[in-house]
């Protein structure tokens, strides 16, 4: 049975379901499964992330900067990363919340990706042409 995200429990049950999914995909594991040391503390950050996206009456405890993240997997990718792993992350998350989740929230989570993930990869983009310029 569906049910409403109301709660950090439940964007808690999302990220962990997600990433799971993440972690066994053939494009995206080697890639999240190469560079994530530590899954549970970054599960509690992706959670704190969300929590702060999706509550907009929660003070959000999310500390970083995901446009410099995603560069520097980039660079530890040598380059690599593509649009198309961000359509395949996006196509992952609005399975996963279509599984378990329905409502305002819900579609709220995958509109935040669709952005987030456009602007993620032009960051990306941006700085490759930055840094082969200064080359």
């Amino acid at each position: 049975m569906k049910r409403q995200i109301t709660n950090r429990e439940d964007v808690a049950f999302l990220v962990k379901t997600f990433y799971e999914k993440v972690r066994k995909d053939e494009h995206l594991g080697p890639i999240f499964n190469g560079i994530i040391k530590d899954w549970d503390a970054h599960l509690e950050k992706l959670t704190d992330f969300w929590e702060g996206n999706l509550f907009v009456f929660v003070k959000t405890k999310f500390t970083g900067d995901p446009a410099q993240a995603h560069h520097r997997v980039d660079v530890a990718m040598n380059g690599t990363i593509e649009m198309e792993h961000f359509g395949r992350w996006i196509n992952l998350w609005i399975a996963n919340l279509d599984e378990y989740f329905e409502g305002e929230r819900a579609e709220s989570a995958k509109n935040q990706a669709r952005k987030m993930a456009t602007f993620l990869y032009l960051k990306i983009f941006e700085k490759r042409r930055h840094d082969n310029s200064m080359a």
